[in-house]
């Protein structure tokens, strides 16, 4: 296992056709060697799992990466406080977070977007 610094940027969409590279989330994780979230290993390294939203024009907002008791994956930003505004990683727990691959998270506005993976690079604690 090995925490990784993951970039998402935006894929394209009706909003935005071409995507965006200035707009999406840098967070760490603990990764397998197959590009999974590891969840045992989260546990142990919470505090640097960290993630970062940058969206053109607006403030970048930072929170971290929870799991919820269901077993989904979620950001959840300090400034809003509950959880009911954390984004969630659809099937996060399945994707392999490797360059190339698409992911898909319903943000706190409850719009589910579609981002790629740009680069997975190796987190130094």
């Amino acid at each position: 296992m090995t925490m990784m610094r993951i970039r998402l940027e935006l894929a394209r969409d009706h909003e935005f056709p071409d995507g965006s590279n200035e707009r999406g989330y840098e967070f760490g994780a603990p990764l397998t060697e197959s590009g999974l979230i590891d969840a045992e290993e989260w546990k142990k390294n919470k505090t640097a799992c960290r993630v970062w939203r940058f969206w053109k024009n607006e403030d970048g907002e930072v929170g971290h990466l929870v799991r919820k008791p269901n077993g989904h994956w979620a950001f959840h930003y300090d400034v809003h406080g509950d959880a009911d505004n954390d984004e969630t990683g659809y099937r996060f727990s399945s994707h392999k977070f490797v360059p190339g691959q698409y992911i898909s998270i319903r943000e706190h506005d409850d719009h589910m977007r579609t981002f790629r993976v740009v680069s997975v690079r190796e987190l130094a604690l």
